[in-house]
């Protein structure tokens, strides 16, 4: 005797897991790109302290205060690199026949999640990185000398004057599990519950801890201690719309396009601090 079992589709999709992303915490938005796609900043120099000389006599390019210096005015230059777009198709079929679990709105808000948000975090991370003004030498981190690389970043950034307040420290899961591995190191896990839902997971002498998937940071990545004033991240343009029954196509055609790039600046990059891993 045969016997046909019934086969259930169930309305469930099963989702990939998304982490939000975190680097509003650690860059900025000072400054702004409407009406333009190069933005120019400028670098101005100081003048050096003299000795007064109360018995002097004043010269050509020269007083009692000291000679007169000139001051440069040079200019930093950032330009929008990434301009970057998707685009797809759902058959109007396809969506009544997979009971509307192939939607262009849900479809739309899942790349969003899974695609566009990971590669905007992974790229920003990687410019900060690369650019820290603070890079030593790669070293093995372990729970023993693991807080001792933390507070030479600590000093590193004490020494370049960089705001106390407002640091943020980057970690990996690997790093984050050496981190409750070290006996010198406490945290302070008594949060607000807005700082949570933005991912920080404690307090490190002063600097909010975040912890942020291996796939979204540099290879061989050990921890960023960062101010956000170092790093301008803008997002120019966002655009998302789903067409209906466009001309071509029965069901939706969706796209999308983000414009954004992140830039560290030249007088601030001190305020970033990488330090590499090396594998064991």
């Amino acid at each position: 005797m045969a016997i046909d079992l019934v086969t259930k589709f169930l309305p469930y999709v099963d989702e990939m897991f998304s982490t939000e992303s975190k680097k509003s915490l650690l860059t900025n938005q000072d400054f702004e790109w409407t009406g333009a796609h190069t933005v120019k900043v400028y670098k101005i120099t100081t003048a050096p302290m003299n000795d007064y000389n109360r018995s002097g006599t004043a010269g050509e390019n020269w007083s009692r205060y000291g000679a007169v210096s000139s001051l440069d005015a040079t200019t930093e230059e950032f330009t929008l690199k990434k301009d970057r777009s998707f685009t797809f198709a759902i058959d109007k079929l396809d969506q009544d026949e997979t009971g509307n679990q192939l939607a262009a709105a849900t479809a739309l808000a899942r790349q969003t999640r899974e695609v566009v948000i990971p590669e905007v975090d992974k790229y920003t991370y990687g410019v900060m990185c690369t650019n820290a003004g603070n890079k030593p030498a790669a070293a093995t981190l372990t729970a023993d000398n693991l807080y001792t690389e933390i507070l030479k970043a600590s000093q590193a950034l004490d020494d370049a004057e960089a705001p106390e307040t407002g640091r943020v420290l980057v970690v990996s899961p690997a790093v984050y599990v050496l981190m409750k591995q070290c006996k010198d190191i406490v945290m302070e896990t008594d949060i607000g519950n807005d700082l949570r839902l933005k991912g920080v997971i404690g307090m490190l002498d002063g600097a909010t801890v975040l912890k942020v998937p291996a796939n979204r940071l540099p290879e061989n990545f050990g921890f960023l201690l960062a101010h956000p004033s170092a790093t301008v991240a803008p997002t120019k343009l966002e655009d998302y719309k789903a067409h209906e029954n466009p001309p071509g196509i029965s069901g939706s055609l969706v796209e999308g396009r983000i414009c954004y790039d992140a830039f560290v600046l030249d007088n601030k990059k001190k305020a970033l601090y990488y330090q590499e891993n090396k594998s064991a």
